[in-house]
């Protein structure tokens, strides 16, 4: 049987190869230079905001609210780059365009993003799920037949106006999660028929170089070393937990930048308690004791370990079913020696990033 199996499949193997046409043969180009390529992508996306204006929906309450179009400037409307006038500290202006530098493959890139709405919930951190709409174009270059004239257009290749699922932004490109964590949810309401409808949420558009997107690989129908443009609204997010640990990845953000990261070799990294490569969200001992983050947090049936008696860990309320204590409010404490737990001193050395606290501290 295994051996019909293996000679049905060689079969089905070479029928397919012949009966591809050379057309079809997929294509390899080496990767070019980062910066080389980057300067490309760059002045592309500062030609596209330079030349072209927007126009957004407000129709709060309907699908179509934030909805924006991009269009070529063909008289005097204002360009998306202008406004960046509104870009600063406490300004309620919008649009407003800013930028922020991302390193990476060794060097810096700049990342341009339209804030048309910044949102009123919760920032996602760079490792949550988002319910997101969202429209993606790549920019390239095109030419009229017979001149040296370009310009830089856009082409769509993928939207979604009613999203089903969560994303996580830990396995999307890393423009994504340079960009969703500036933004904020928003509010909604159930309608009778079952359908949601969303208020407030975040919206804007991000201008990534092909560094941030999919670089020499492309994807589908995105050419390889193509700038994407993304708009996009973040309806909903959900805290994920990468390595299962009990604490959600947002947590271990220590430095509360709202980023979590792993960092080349050498690197000091600000969320990576024991300094062994491994930030904590991904670490299933944050402070290299050899007790696990998980076992540090609760206390199983039959252990003496001095531990913690909450699980599943809450750090923002109370859960009445399984809380013993009332005082406990912030979530896991510090001991002293006595063995007594401190819940409330917002300083305090949280028993899973404390080495010692299986012993006695003064």
């Amino acid at each position: 049987m295994n051996k019909f199996k293996f000679y049905f499949i060689l079969l089905i193997t070479t029928v397919s190869l012949f009966s591809c046409s050379k057309n079809d043969t997929p294509t390899y180009e080496p990767p070019r230079d980062y910066k080389t390529q980057y300067d490309v992508d760059i002045a592309d996306i500062e030609e596209y905001l330079n030349t072209n204006y927007i126009t957004v929906v407000n129709h709060p309450g309907f699908v179509d609210d934030q909805n924006v179009t991009i269009t070529k400037i063909d008289a005097a409307q204002p360009s998306i780059m202008s406004y960046t006038a509104n870009a600063f500290a406490g300004s309620t202006v919008f649009p407003q365009l800013w930028s922020k530098d991302v390193s990476k493959n060794n060097i810096i890139y700049k990342l341009y993003y339209l804030v048309l709405r910044p949102g009123i919930g919760e920032s996602p951190c760079n490792v949550d799920g988002v319910m997101t709409s969202y429209r993606g174009d790549y920019l390239e270059r095109t030419g009229t037949s017979g001149t040296t004239v370009t310009t830089v257009t856009a082409t769509k290749f993928e939207e979604v106006v009613y999203p089903q699922a969560m994303i996580s932004l830990f396995t999307t490109i890393s423009g994504w999660s340079e960009t969703f964590p500036i933004f904020k949810t928003g509010t909604y309401t159930a309608n009778a028929d079952g359908s949601i409808t969303h208020y407030d949420f975040g919206a804007g558009v991000m201008f990534l170089p092909s560094g941030l997107a999919y670089y020499n690989t492309g994807s589908g129908s995105i050419p390889a070393y193509s700038p994407l443009v993304f708009s996009f609204k973040l309806y909903e997010l959900q805290r994920l937990d990468q390595d299962n640990d009990g604490i959600f990845s947002f947590q271990e953000d220590l430095n509360g930048d709202g980023y979590v990261r792993t960092l080349a070799t050498g690197v000091v990294n600000p969320d990576d308690t024991d300094g062994d490569g491994v930030p904590n969200f991904l670490d299933v001992d944050d402070d290299g004791d050899n007790y696990t983050t998980r076992l540090e947090i609760t206390k199983p049936a039959g252990t003496n370990s001095g531990l913690s008696a909450y699980f599943p860990y809450d750090p923002i309320v109370d859960n009445p079913l399984t809380t013993a204590i009332e005082t406990e409010t912030k979530g896991v404490p510090e001991y002293s020696a006595a063995g007594t737990p401190d819940y409330t001193t917002p300083t305090r050395l949280r028993i899973y990033l404390d080495k010692a606290h299986h012993t006695a501290k003064p």
